[in-house]
């Protein structure tokens, strides 16, 4: 369709099926009539993205990186990267794709466990040179050649803070229906690997998040026909045994925070984007007998910049108040009249009859597309969707973002109000009391015998109730 609006596109498509690893049945085409199926998309899902024909070369080859970003905590989201990565190069020659090289896959395809197996790979004891290297050995060539590498850093941290940010509404559902509420201290984290391709002009691409990166720190090398030796990679043993350890040192909740951990936050906090060229050195001042830590923090640290685009996670936390019954992930049609409800959404022109029909018709249209038909109910997404088609009735004349952004302070508002009403109820059984400065949000209507909260306070009630970890 895009073609027939613009004849001169002439793109490559990557194919990954889903589910697969390492590489495992990965393909080009040029043409969407030539993808292979074993069934259907229905049995057999596939990704398919755009291929990105005009990489940075180094050494005329291909490579992307891997990069490790730790998600220590989503409520507060905290999210760390680690100063240095991986460099997996592709091991021939890279060309442009054409009909005629597009199954050349040690030429467009940088998986490690494919190009492994190339005649050219070259294991290498160096962090700078063979078919994998260290990111900081790659940027440092860069830098050599006049290149702003605090701009690249700059924006890979941008690109990972937004995927994070995305992936967000949805870990937290997950997490909700799997971690019991009120556990105290961290009760789960994750290693993320991000699979990132540098462009010609530098701009990071993101090509993929792995949700269980390989943390193996050597290679298999044949010795003879079928026999094989385990060989120690320093350049793997460099990267992710420090990832680990800093891991480890951040989420120990035996660990005494008011001693060591803030020390070693700051101490993450404060390193210089160009800090993290090279591998870390020297030594933390609580633990002298480890190095200092190579993970960085980039959220909240850089919050202010983005925060701006936390709207849907704002939503999820909506979405999970309501769910009711522990361990489900989709919203019941009473679920949602209580949203409505509490709310105080529901008016003269949008009877409680109209939002059930709502429900009915966002819930099945999301049913039908989605593979999932285990749990009945309403789903994160039909939730953001019904979610915005309130916010345009309720604030028509604002822009969508407005909208929404309006809409998501009003329903955290009044129930800001109903927590506090409850609360005044556990403690007195009376509701009076009316802190000084507190107003009312447009479009508003205070409960009555309660008295709004003020606005830093509403967010913080609402919010420190569902801590999620």
């Amino acid at each position: 369709m895009v073609k027939d609006g613009n004849p001169s596109w002439k793109p490559t498509f990557i194919v990954k099926p889903d589910g697969g690893c390492q590489g495992d049945g990965i393909y080009l085409i040029k043409d969407p009539r030539d993808i292979r199926l074993a069934g259907n998309l229905q049995s057999r899902p596939a990704v398919v993205q755009e291929y990105i024909c005009k990489p940075l070369l180094i050494d005329r080859l291909k490579f992307d990186i891997r990069l490790y970003v730790l998600l220590k905590s989503l409520e507060p989201l905290e999210i760390y990267i680690a100063k240095d990565g991986l460099s997996r190069f592709c091991t021939e020659p890279y060309q442009e794709p054409t009909s005629k090289n597009l199954h050349h896959i040690f030429m467009h395809l940088t998986n490690y466990s494919l190009n492994v197996h190339s005649s050219n790979f070259v294991h290498s004891d160096s962090a700078s040179t063979g078919s994998k290297r260290t990111f900081s050995s790659i940027l440092c060539r860069l830098s050599a050649k006049g290149v702003d590498i605090k701009k690249v850093w700059s924006d890979i941290i941008s690109l990972v803070i937004k995927t994070v940010i995305a992936l967000t509404p949805e870990l937290k559902v997950f997490y909700q229906s799997d971690i019991p509420a009120g556990r105290p201290g961290p009760t789960c984290f994750q290693i993320l690997g991000f699979d990132i391709l540098l462009m010609k002009n530098l701009k990071p691409m993101l090509l993929e998040v792995n949700a269980n990166p390989s943390m193996r720190i050597e290679h298999e090398q044949e010795l003879s026909p079928g026999v094989f030796e385990h060989v120690p990679s320093a350049v793997d043993e460099e990267v992710k045994v420090a990832v680990i350890r800093d891991t480890l040192r951040l989420m120990d909740p035996l660990r005494n925070r008011r001693d060591t951990q803030p020390q070693q936050s700051e101490n993450a906090e404060d390193t210089s984007d160009s800090d993290m060229l090279a591998a870390p050195e020297g030594h933390s001042h609580s633990e002298p007998y480890l190095p200092s830590i190579c993970l960085k923090q980039v959220f909240p640290k850089y919050a202010k910049h983005f925060n701006y685009l936390r709207l849907v996670d704002r939503m999820a936390n909506l979405f999970i108040r309501f769910l009711g019954i522990k361990g489900t992930m989709k919203l019941g049609p009473t679920g949602f009249r209580t949203f409505i409800r509490n709310c105080r959404l529901s008016s003269s022109s949008l009877s409680m009859a109209a939002v059930d029909i709502l429900y009915i018709d966002i819930t099945r249209r999301w049913s039908s597309m989605t593979l999932d038909h285990g749990d009945s109910g309403m789903c994160l997404q039909a939730f953001v969707e019904a979610f915005f088609y309130l916010a345009q009735r309720k604030f028509k004349m604002r822009p969508l973002h407005a909208q929404v952004a309006s809409l998501i302070d009003l329903c955290e508002y009044h129930l800001s109000l109903l927590d506090e009403k409850r609360l005044m109820y556990g403690r007195s059984g009376t509701t009076g009391y009316r802190p000084p400065g507190s107003s009312t949000p447009q479009g508003a209507t205070p409960l009555e015998g309660t008295s709004p909260l003020g606005p830093n306070d509403a967010n913080k009630l609402s919010q420190s109730k569902y801590l999620l970890s």
